[in-house]
């Protein structure tokens, strides 16, 4: 069985704070989210919203998740048998592979990949099959010969991050419509992290494949509050599909967490139904400062792809003679007082992904103006 050690998140994030270095590598904001949010959280604490809410999540926020659903994507899950809020997307995805999944079932999976997703297919006994995101000249594509061949007849489960964490890329309407014509042919249920749902720029546009042609009947997506409200503590998700499988996903989840957030779970569900307008402020201000961090990568003398959404640009320092991303990271501080994440650990050791990703290193770019311009400016000290 594969080992786990500390997440590459905690070694660089305590390599900054011992360094003094911007930290770039893991993805938080530095702001709060919109004010109404924090009021009405508040508000429920206050008001006494603070033991155990129902196994499913507050009813207010059941019925906001169903009408977020339908207002922006004509999906309607029913909020009583189709939703259940979790501590984070992370508790929903582990509590969906460990529902799911029995020993030696197999799970696909796009690399690079978050790092909590090998980790929790282990953990589920499942057997991880891993299909590389190429690097192109524009950003990343998916391996479709590799994506065919990852499945077989023990194929339980997809698990798909779109848009996707940690190389930017929203995945195109072919090659989701390729996921699920094989997950059909397969007879596969697709666990798809969506938490970025919100956060895709220029002109891509986040299609969630429960909305494709056969989908909606093998489909758990799951999503929270933390990125698109800027809240990333309150670890407040949810996962909505059909009854099945919520509830198998429910069986594991109350005896993992059982239940979380009760002041913050009513604030989010006034927050969901906030007008478009703040969903699509909130993408053109983060569009603003990718485009801040691109620009300063380059002006640094690094290869970068434009990202098209997340929090999340990957940067190529093979011109600035660097081939090792890892080496690179732990270095940076010293070289020039930023942290970044390789994204070889996003990979498996030795796998295709990994080869063709050793020396690119990943920046987040949902800091402030002025954290930014300081990584920028402490950057330019690698062309000397």
């Amino acid at each position: 069985m594969r080992r786990f050690g500390p997440t590459v998140f905690a070694e660089m994030s305590a390599l900054a704070q011992r360094t003094g270095a911007v930290n770039l590598g893991q993805g938080f904001p530095d702001s709060d989210g919109p004010p109404s949010l924090l009021d009405d959280a508040v508000a429920a604490l206050r008001s006494g919203a603070n033991q155990y809410p129902p196994g499913l999540g507050v009813p207010e926020l059941r019925q906001a998740v169903s009408r977020h659903q339908e207002r922006f994507y004509g999906l309607r899950p029913d909020p009583d048998t189709e939703v259940l809020v979790t501590a984070g997307a992370s508790e929903a995805t582990a509590a969906a592979l460990l529902g799911l999944c029995e020993a030696g079932d197999e799970v696909v999976v796009l690399e690079p990949a978050y790092d909590a997703y090998p980790a929790l297919i282990a953990l589920a006994g499942a057997v991880q099959r891993s299909v590389p995101l190429l690097p192109t000249a524009d950003g990343f594509a998916l391996d479709r010969a590799a994506l065919a061949a990852a499945f077989s007849e023990r194929t339980r489960l997809v698990l798909l991050n779109t848009p996707h964490n940690p190389t930017g890329t929203v995945l195109t309407d072919e090659e989701l419509a390729l996921v699920a014509r094989l997950a059909v042919e397969h007879d596969a249920v697709v666990v798809t992290d969506e938490v970025y749902e919100h956060l895709v720029f220029d002109e891509h546009r986040h299609v969630p494949i429960a909305t494709l042609p056969g989908m909606a009947e093998r489909t758990l997506t799951v999503s929270s509050a933390g990125k698109t409200f800027s809240v990333t503590g309150w670890k407040v998700g949810w996962v909505s599909g059909p009854a099945p499988l919520v509830a198998a996903v429910r069986a594991v989840k109350q005896f993992l967490t059982y239940v979380n957030g009760a002041p913050f779970q009513p604030a989010v569900a006034k927050a969901l139904d906030l007008p478009e307008a703040f969903f699509a402020e909130q993408a053109a201000d983060l569009e603003r400062r990718r485009d801040l961090l691109v620009e300063g990568l380059r002006s640094a003398g690094f290869g970068v792809r434009i990202p098209a959404g997340t929090y999340f640009v990957v940067a190529d320092p093979v011109p600035l003679g660097f081939g090792d991303g890892t080496e690179l990271c732990r270095r940076l501080p010293e070289l020039a007082g930023v942290v970044g994440v390789p994204i070889s650990a996003f990979c498996t050791p030795g796998g295709a992904a990994a080869e063709v990703t050793t020396a690119l290193v990943r920046f987040t770019f949902c800091k402030s103006d002025a954290v930014l311009h300081e990584a920028c400016d402490r950057l330019q000290a690698l062309r000397g």
